[in-house]
C-alpha cells in the first residue's frame, strides 16, 4: 500500500500533525497492509509489488508517462484512491477517468458542521464497498465532481440545495444550486479507482467516528475490493 509523495504532497503518513495522514496509515496497517511511500515517478517498475496507491493532496500534475502506467496498474488489479486538495493539477488524470470538477468548492445548505457552508456531512451515497454500513461522513472544503461517461459513476453527493459560485459573482442563482457529486468511482480491468473531492477527509484532525469508519472501509477496499467483515467497523 503506497502513498504517493512525488507530486508536491504536503500532508503525509509519516507525520503526526493535525493535517497529516499518520492516522490513516495506522488504520491501513491495522487492516494487515504494509504501508510505504512512493517518491519516485509512477511507473510499471515503481508500482511493481504494490496492491494500491493513494494520491492525497497532490499539488503537482502527473507527468504524461505516469498516467498510462497508473492505468496499467489498475488493469492488472491495482486500486487507486485520490483525494483532492486543489483539483486543477489532477485535471488531466481525472479526465482519463471520465471525471470533471467544478471551478471552486461547494457551499452546502444542509447538514452543516458548526454552521460553516464549506464543512458538512454527506448522507447521500450510492452502492460501493467503501460506503457499506456508513450512514454519513464529513467533508471540509470539497470540490464538486461529475462523471462524464461510463468510465466512472457518482457514488456520493450533496443535498440538492448545495451551491457553487460558477459565475464567480457571489450571487446565488437557481442554475448554480443543485446536487454535486463529492466522490466518483470506476473499474479499470480487474482494479479500479475512487476519487474524493476533499483531502481533509482522512487527515488526523478529522478522523472522527464516521470518517474513521469510512477509512476502515477504504483500507479493506484498497486491500481486497471488499468492506471489512465482522465488528471491525464502528458506526
Amino acid at each position: 500500500m503506497l502513498f504517493d509523495a512525488g507530486h508536491g504532497e504536503r500532508f503525509v503518513p509519516g507525520q503526526n500533525g493535525p493535517l497529516q495522514l499518520s492516522g490513516l496509515a495506522e488504520i491501513l496497517t491495522a487492516s494487515g497492509c504494509k504501508v510505504g511511500t512512493l517518491s519516485e515517478p509512477i511507473s510499471d517498475a515503481s508500482l511493481a509489488g504494490a496492491d494500491a496507491l493513494i494520491i492525497s493532496g497532490a499539488f503537482q500534475p502527473l507527468a504524461q508517462n505516469e498516467i498510462p502506467a497508473l492505468i496499467r496498474f489498475m488493469q492488472r488489479g491495482g486500486r487507486v484512491s485520490i483525494m483532492l486538495h486543489i483539483a486543477p493539477p489532477l485535471g488531466q488524470l481525472l479526465e482519463n477517468f471520465g471525471i470533471t470538477f467544478t471551478n471552486g468548492v461547494i457551499e452546502e445548505q444542509e447538514n452543516l458542521i458548526e454552521n460553516q457552508p464549506h464543512d458538512f456531512r454527506v448522507t447521500r451515497m450510492q452502492e460501493h464497498p467503501v460506503f457499506q454500513g456508513i450512514k454519513s461522513f464529513n467533508l471540509y472544503g470539497v470540490w464538486g465532481l461529475k462523471s462524464l461517461d461510463p468510465r466512472s459513476r457518482d457514488v456520493a453527493s450533496t443535498s440538492p440545495r448545495a451551491w457553487i459560485d460558477l459565475r464567480r459573482n457571489k450571487v446565488r442563482t437557481d442554475d448554480e444550486t443543485m446536487a454535486f457529486a463529492v466522490a466518483c468511482a470506476g473499474e479499470v480491468g480487474t482494479g479500479g479507482f475512487l476519487v474524493f473531492g476533499d483531502d481533509a477527509i482522512f487527515q488526523n484532525k478529522f478522523l472522527n467516528q464516521d470518517n474513521r469508519a469510512l477509512a476502515q472501509n477504504l483500507a479493506s477496499w484498497l486491500k481486497n475490493g471488499k468492506p471489512p467483515q465482522g465488528p471491525g467497523i464502528s458506526i
